[in-house]
């Protein structure tokens, strides 16, 4: 058919030259490829493993949400979030985390009690740093437990679950708790509006990144706090130790002991001791009173989790400075708490939670930068090869695609090279990393046999390798990876 479509110049727009077209990823964001995105998966798969060992039960929600879904539960990081362009439909926004979209599903659903696990990207509109982890796409890896139980029995699970996972990754941390009735007490008592609680909580929450003298000034200047109802929060903020030494330190004090939150927040964190020792958590913990989390959901405890820098040998000399040490660049590499009320902004209904969430990219970043883990990173466990001389030889490249073929049946990660005739140097240099080859050769194949070595000895060290009946191969291979 004629096309009577008419088009002046004007209407026909040239494409956009290559050459001022900026090729990048958006600010905040990377592409993930070959032993990053191993790693990566490796980790989803750890953490994943741990989560169903606790019951876990797997849940996806959509990546973005009505925006009145998300309004009001960040405090002042709603300013973070990604909201959508109106395009005459709904009003939506990025998620910002895993907790609300699954605070909403619960107000959706029938459900009483779960056990949830949720592994997807949020986005934020944050500054972002990403050789230290921090990025505008990333990864979460959440677990909450939802229902009714007798106090802090899930809060204790939750906090074992975290040791389970950075035992797991062999990396050492502390987990830094506190109660937000205590802390929400702490302000009360030093004389803090009831108003100006959040955003005081909010400046508190900085003193992990900034000194006390900035903090205060935020506080005083900014916020509008009295000076000295200032100085009588730091008194208190700058308090950190064992749970043990950190009640006392409260029931010492002539003021905090008689106000109901604190009081309610101490028989919380006396119980949670008990139930840490029991589960062999104690020894990671420990009570900060400047942990604020500046969420407004949270209700109970609330945690953080940072990983303690790496000890120096005694050989060693050149002692790492605090900025080469990826794990005190990345800040936080974990964090949750009780939310007890969120469920009901959505309903009748009042379900209480607590969670965990952690960032998996923050703790690929010291994983990466350390590469001191038993994470695999090899794409390929067997490669294989021909070998052979003369103007006849065609390069075996259908008998390398046969035994390919049986050792993929078989579940053996294999490649050949994907040309017709090979040279046997650009075969074993395409094959660098991978532990094993399989060589093809005219005369061993008569035999029904192939030879199988390992590569990458090492120097001096030379393997023959051994020849192998093909119909024992994948059986002989699996022995070697073992």
């Amino acid at each position: 058919m004629a096309d009577n479509t008419k088009g002046t110049k004007e209407d026909i727009k040239a494409p956009k030259p290559a050459a001022s077209l900026q090729i990048k990823t958006p600010k905040g964001t990377r592409d993930w490829h070959g032993p990053d995105m191993l790693l990566r998966e490796q980790l989803f798969q750890t953490v994943g493993d741990i989560f169903k060992r606790h019951g876990g039960t797997p849940l996806d929600t959509p990546v973005f949400e009505l925006r009145e879904i998300l309004a009001g539960k960040y405090g002042e990081d709603s300013k973070l979030i990604y909201d959508l362009q109106d395009q005459g439909g709904e009003l939506c926004s990025l998620r910002y985390d895993l907790t609300v979209p699954f605070a909403r599903w619960l107000a959706m659903t029938s459900t009483q009690q779960v056990k949830r696990y949720h592994i997807a990207k949020v986005y934020r509109r944050d500054q972002p740093a990403i050789a230290r982890g921090r990025m505008r796409e990333f990864h979460q890896c959440d677990f909450d437990i939802a229902g009714v139980y007798d106090p802090m029995i899930p809060d204790a699970e939750i906090l074992r679950i975290i040791v389970e996972v950075f035992d797991a990754l062999k990396l050492g941390i502390t987990i830094k708790l506190n109660h937000r009735k205590i802390l929400d007490g702490l302000f009360a008592v030093a004389g803090v509006p009831a108003e100006k609680i959040r955003t005081i909580s909010s400046a508190v929450d900085k003193l992990d990144k900034m000194p006390w003298a900035d903090v205060k000034k935020e506080m005083v200047e900014e916020k509008g706090l009295p000076e000295e109802v200032a100085d009588k929060i730091g008194v208190y903020v700058q308090n950190a130790g064992n749970i043990t030494d950190i009640i006392n330190y409260i029931k010492a004090d002539a003021d905090l002991p008689t106000n109901d939150d604190i009081k309610a927040g101490i028989h919380d964190m006396e119980l949670l001791a008990a139930y840490l020792e029991a589960l062999e958590v104690t020894d990671k913990v420990s009570f900060d009173l400047s942990l604020a989390r500046g969420l407004d959901y949270y209700t109970g405890l609330i945690f953080e989790v940072i990983n303690k820098p790496e000890p120096v040998a005694d050989g060693d000399k050149k002692k790492k400075s605090k900025k080469d040490d990826p794990a005190s660049q990345v800040g936080s590499i974990a964090a949750g708490g009780r939310y007890d009320n969120l469920v009901g902004m959505y309903g009748k209904k009042q379900i209480p939670c607590v969670g965990i969430s952690f960032g998996i990219d923050r703790i690929f970043t010291i994983l990466k930068a350390r590469g001191e883990n038993d994470i695999k990173k090899r794409e390929v466990d067997v490669f294989v090869m021909a070998f052979g001389g003369g103007k006849d030889f065609d390069g075996l490249l259908v008998e390398r695609m046969k035994i390919a073929r049986q050792l993929w049946n078989a579940g053996i990660r294999a490649e050949y090279m994907a040309k017709a005739k090979p040279k046997l140097q650009a075969q074993f240099k395409a094959a660098e990393g991978t532990p094993l080859g399989v060589i093809l050769g005219e005369e061993e194949l008569k035999a029904g046999q192939v030879r199988l070595k390992k590569l990458d000895q090492g120097q001096g060290q030379k393997d023959e390798g051994n020849l192998v009946p093909i119909e024992n191969l994948a059986e002989e291979v699996q022995k070697l990876l073992l």
